[in-house]
């Protein structure tokens, strides 16, 4: 995982963003949180899975059916498959050594 500190690769309102294998942040500061740099490294994890392209294809059509579904661009992008299972494991530093291949199935 290479970190870049950059606020023009990142999207307002985010704080980071991942593209195996870089993830780029706003700010220094998102490069110290662990807890933020885990959940980057399980996006890390997904995409190679997914052989980096069938994710951001994924990626994007789930985030269109949540979207028509919630209505809103936050639930939507909360209710990613890849993303429930991002923020639910963010906290466990050993999480990735204990996973299993294609673990984001479960949030679908």
């Amino acid at each position: 995982m290479w970190l870049i500190i950059s606020k023009f690769w990142v999207p307002k309102n985010f704080s980071g963003i991942t593209f195996f294998p870089f993830v780029f942040v706003r700010d220094k500061s998102w490069a110290e949180n662990t807890t933020f740099l885990n959940h980057e490294k399980i996006h890390i994890r997904q995409q190679l899975e997914l052989l980096i392209l069938f994710f951001f294809i994924w990626y994007g059509i789930e985030f269109l059916i949540r979207l028509i579904k919630h209505r809103n661009i936050h639930q939507a992008y909360r209710n990613i498959s890849f993303e429930k299972e991002a923020y639910r494991f963010e906290n466990q530093p050993d999480y990735l050594k204990k996973r299993r291949l294609f673990s984001f199935l479960h949030y679908v």
